[in-house]
């Protein structure tokens, strides 16, 4: 709809968890990892917690498609709502147990056993990623907890990883499930953007799409795009989609404050201050400026070099496309006025954003 407008190739911000566009802050680089070793070597079971929207069910995609599936079958449920019945039904299609296997559960049990034994004989191992596991009900959490038992006296059998928001951490905390929460080996949890990260979160997707981020979103933007969303990324593709969308029928080049503005006010998008203090320690404040993180005065604050220790771990691509996002509102009335090459941080003995002047 909008792409030739802005000039990309494809949207490139659609709620989808395509690792194509995999930004991976610090944290979330660490939860990646933790997710392949958790799948790739037989560690028992792994734990991943994350708001709504922060990129949980991405992280696990990627994770995924780096498996080598000649050596690692696995099996995922995204949608763990189910009975007792139909999670070892869904368990006996996934692992190829046959139909008697899916219609009792002793008979379940003992061909999952010697199926994942075989696998290990033959140096080969066996997954089970449930995703969205807040919405586990306890007896099902009970099953995995059994299920991630299945070992010999030197080795766990199956890797189990389980993905979900914080009150999934809630129930892991109650009595009743403490024997589960002993048995996670590896654990992680991922955060709300920062304002920087936002940032480069967008410029990114839009470079990856084809896009010069300079060209289609102004500074102001950006910042309106981070104060609504709070730096959760299915958010920040909402409202950077429907921006586009407002920002092409009104033909209009790069997309403004006002237009984020008010599809905030669609969305009924209010503070970001409800996804928590870390959130909101991120967000920079109009009156400081300089509230990014302070340094002594550097080589890398000079306009033209790379900022890398301002972001650690930033593809170098992604970190030199944020830097080139610099056109505010004045500028937009001017096109020809705007500074291309302006980068984010501005020199001097502090940094400061230049989406503020």
């Amino acid at each position: 709809m909008y792409e030739r407008f802005y000039g990309l190739r494809e949207r490139p911000f659609d709620l989808l968890p395509n690792p194509r566009f995999l930004y991976l802050t610090p944290r979330q680089r660490e939860a990646l990892s933790n997710l392949q070793y958790g799948l790739s070597t037989p560690r028992g079971l792994t734990l991943l917690i994350g708001e709504a929207g922060t990129g949980k069910t991405t992280l696990v995609q990627a994770a995924l498609a780096e498996l080598n599936r000649d050596n690692v079958e696995c099996v995922l449920v995204s949608n763990p709502t189910l009975t007792r019945d139909e999670f070892y039904e869904y368990l006996a299609t996934g692992f190829n147990l046959g139909a008697g296997a899916a219609q009792s559960k002793t008979r379940f049990l003992f061909e999952f056993r010697r199926h994942l034994q075989e696998r290990h004989a033959e140096g080969r191992l066996s997954a089970l990623v449930l995703d969205e596991a807040q919405s586990l009900p306890y007896e099902l959490l009970e099953e995995v907890r059994l299920l991630s038992n299945i070992e010999t006296a030197t080795v766990k059998l199956l890797n189990v990883v389980l993905t979900g928001q914080p009150e999934l951490a809630d129930k892991l905390n109650e009595p009743g499930l403490r024997q589960l929460k002993q048995r996670i080996s590896l654990r992680c949890q991922i955060e709300p953007l920062s304002f920087q990260e936002t940032a480069a979160y967008i410029a990114g997707r839009l470079r990856i799409a084809g896009g010069n981020p300079a060209a289609i979103f102004s500074r102001e933007a950006i910042l309106a795009i981070h104060e609504a969303s709070g730096g959760v990324p299915r958010i920040v593709n909402v409202v950077c989609d429907n921006a586009l969308i407002g920002g092409f029928a009104a033909e209009t080049r790069p997309v403004l404050r006002a237009t984020v503005e008010e599809v905030c006010r669609d969305f009924d998008l209010r503070s970001a201050a409800p996804f928590g203090s870390a959130t909101s320690a991120h967000r920079p404040s109009v009156s400081d400026p300089a509230s990014g993180p302070s340094s002594s005065s550097s080589s890398s604050d000079r306009p033209g070099q790379k900022t890398d220790s301002t972001s650690p771990g930033l593809d170098t691509a992604v970190h030199d496309a944020v830097a080139r996002i610099t056109v505010n509102e004045t500028d937009a009335e001017n096109p020809s006025a705007a500074d291309q090459n302006t980068p984010l941080f501005g020199a001097g003995g502090r940094r400061r954003f230049s989406f503020f002047k």
